[in-house]
């Protein structure tokens, strides 16, 4: 046998032998003990972060921008992106009917489908819509 192929035998001898640890039974039960604490802690964890992300992402306000009109059942806007009519509802904020408008305020559906739009403020008047 070369020197070298005796050398790396040796080497890995001594590598398995440093490395090598006996197991115990006794530390089965303390290993799984702690990963169900482990999983217990991520899956709680990851239910707070989903909480916090659905409460923050319902007190959300959006904003519409569209043409305002009005009708007989009220104001309404009808949205640039999404293409619905948003019925308004809107106690001391001067919305004009005919103007294209930036709504700031939240979205809601009624009962019986309709979408109502709560208006908290304006964000921008771009004046009369076009046709």
């Amino acid at each position: 046998m070369p020197a070298r192929t005796l050398c790396r035998a040796v080497l890995i001898a001594i590598v398995v032998a440093t490395l090598a640890k006996p197991a115990h039974a006794d530390n089965i039960g303390t290993d799984a003990k702690l990963i169900v604490t482990g999983i217990a802690v991520v899956s709680a964890a990851v239910a707070v972060a989903v909480t916090v992300l659905v409460v923050h992402q319902r007190n959300k306000k959006s904003a519409i921008t569209g043409c305002v009109t009005s009708g007989p059942n009220g104001i309404s806007v009808s949205d640039d992106k999404d293409k619905r009519i948003y019925a308004l509802s809107a106690d001391s904020i001067s919305i004009k009917p005919g103007d294209r408008m930036t709504l700031q305020g939240k979205r809601r559906k009624q009962s019986g489908g309709t979408w109502v739009f709560e208006v908290h403020g304006i964000i921008r008047d771009f004046g009369s819509c076009q046709p």
